[in-house]
């Protein structure tokens, strides 16, 4: 009787332990939405692969081409969020052009006005702020500059999110052979406007974050998500410094998957424990970019890049990635760490879908 109790007590104990735990195989059943996402096309190819997958889409209208661009984009991230409700979000992005007019900033907050009434739940800012744009003296304009203060007072008040691409990885301040990603030095080779180790008349990577930093500073009350880990993706140790400081900050994984990957080949229970102690705070997304290329491959790309990382949060299973050199084990997260990363944060932090 003694053998049949305790035979009883280990299937109960192994369910349990196992239904801690997601598999590979769960992949399709779970609510997931990938929060950082952008479409430039009205295709449905996006949305088509993430509703087999069971994604939801937040994707993200960004200032890094022109106005009309901005514009454009807005008018089919509204048309696809009603065409798919519950199933597409959207965020609203600002320009700079007239940044010197005595009316840029009220013409701004008007814009987002009108965009969150159309179905946006949160505003973009991009790299080109500290990278790239000047005022008329040719003075580069960084994120703390005290005209953006009273546009994110605006949003701050109203409670709408602001999502940040400020400054880039760390990588990006190295030579691309130092880089420890290859999709790093395959970005910033083809990219040398934004290589900074290029271009050391550009603010350093510190002073990139130190302006990110005083703007919050200034912005107590302000929802920020900071996008690619808050440019923090290289320490896991200096990202949670960064949620300890500043409360009303969460963080998405977009692009830096390579980041998590490297430093997991080192200190493995150093990064899983960073995400569970930090589940709250941390978005799944992808930085994925649907331009309306050929369907097939693109769609294969999808589910693909989707389901590693999949595999990587969820198992402890030995892994290998081309965007680093050597092996590691996923992180084996816990149902309820991996449901709130993948779909609960994203509710909380952006209160749609």
């Amino acid at each position: 009787m003694k053998i049949f109790y305790v035979l009883i007590f280990l299937v109960i104990a192994f369910t349990s332990c196992k239904n801690q735990y997601y598999s590979v195989d769960d992949f399709s059943s779970v609510e997931k939405i990938d929060a950082h996402f952008h479409i430039y096309t009205d295709s449905n190819n996006s949305v088509e692969q993430a509703q087999k997958d069971n994604f939801k889409l937040f994707t993200i209208n960004t200032f890094s081409g022109t106005c009309d661009r901005v514009v454009e984009d807005h008018q089919w991230l509204k048309a696809a969020s009603k065409e798919h409700p519950g199933e597409v979000a959207f965020s609203a992005t600002f320009c700079l052009d007239g940044w010197s007019d005595q009316n840029w900033t009220e013409n701004t907050i008007s814009w987002i006005d009108k965009c969150i009434a159309e179905g946006a739940n949160s505003v973009k800012v991009w790299k080109n702020i500290g990278m790239e744009f000047r005022n008329k003296d040719s003075v580069l304009i960084m994120i703390d500059d005290p005209q953006f203060d009273p546009v994110f007072k605006h949003l701050a008040e109203k409670g709408i999110p602001l999502v940040g691409h400020l400054g880039e990885p760390k990588n990006c301040w190295l030579p691309a052979e130092e880089m420890t990603t290859s999709n790093d030095k395959s970005y910033f080779t083809k990219h040398p406007q934004y290589h900074m180790y290029l271009h050391p008349e550009f603010p350093s990577y510190q002073e990139q974050m130190s302006a990110r930093d005083r703007m919050l500073e200034k912005n107590p009350n302000l929802i920020f998500i900071g996008c690619h880990l808050a440019s923090l993706e290289w320490s896991v140790d200096t990202l949670a410094e960064f949620l300890d400081r500043f409360p009303n900050a969460a963080v998405d994984m977009a692009a830096r998957m390579g980041q998590l990957f490297y430093q997991t080949c080192q200190e493995r229970e150093k990064v899983r424990n960073f995400f569970i102690k930090y589940q709250d705070r941390l978005l799944y997304g992808t930085d994925i970019i649907d331009s309306g290329q050929r369907k097939k491959a693109f769609q294969n790309n999808l589910h693909e890049t989707w389901l590693r990382d999949w595999e990587y949060l969820v198992t402890d299973k030995t892994m290998t990635s081309d965007l680093i050199e050597g092996k590691f084990n996923g992180l084996k997260l816990p149902r309820d760490v991996v449901d709130k990363i993948y779909a609960e944060n994203f509710k909380k932090w952006y209160k749609s879908l």
